[in-house]
């Protein structure tokens, strides 16, 4: 499965953070939100999709949890791309 995660906005602290954007799967463009956690417990990112993404993966063969786990697991190693202006340090402890 070819998944690109790309961040359209951030908002919060290096505690917590909202994040909306992109993902693109093998050419198919979606949209999520997460939220993304970094202190207690260390880090922990939670993506959500809509009914209708969820609905448009399935129809195209992917199992859903799949696409999820492999979403948060590229937003967790920072394989991602940031907006202009916006860098991944800014979300780092230090």
């Amino acid at each position: 499965m070819n998944l690109k995660v790309h961040i359209t906005n951030m908002h919060g602290s290096q505690m917590a953070a909202k994040i909306t954007g992109k993902f693109i799967l093998d050419g198919n463009k979606f949209r999520f939100t997460a939220i993304a956690f970094g202190r207690i417990g260390g880090q922990n990112v939670g993506a959500k999709i809509s009914k209708s993404t969820e609905k448009e993966l399935e129809k195209l063969g992917y199992d859903v949890e799949e696409v999820i786990i492999l979403l948060q697991r590229n937003l967790l190693q920072g394989d991602l791309t940031l907006p202009e202006g916006l860098t991944k340090e800014s979300f780092v402890d230090d």
